[in-house]
């Protein structure tokens, strides 16, 4: 499963600049983050983008993988950041 992390105001106007925490913890539990809109500014990683991180993990099925994926989404933090817990479970429904 895989769950982007959007600035707040994504497709729109959104800020830059803001610090990203919590991606060591994140990828401890085993997901793969993936930047898409970050940069490196004084030493810390911070937003630059509006779709900001992919966060991915696997499981034994697609309940376990979203499980999975979003404790790991659980770790990280930056302000306005906003992502769908939607789109997976329509995934559950069908029966995948």
């Amino acid at each position: 499963a895989c769950v982007v992390l959007a600035s707040n105001g994504y497709p729109g106007k959104y800020p830059i600049g803001l610090e990203i925490s919590g991606l060591r913890e994140a990828s401890q539990t085993g997901a793969q983050v993936f930047h898409a809109g970050t940069r490196l500014l004084n030493g810390t990683i911070a937003t630059a983008g509006g779709r900001v991180l992919g966060v991915t993990a696997g499981g034994s099925d697609l309940a376990a993988a979203l499980e999975n994926t979003y404790q790991a989404v659980d770790k990280i933090r930056f302000e306005g950041m906003h992502y769908r817990r939607d789109i997976g479970s329509k995934g559950l429904k069908h029966g995948w």
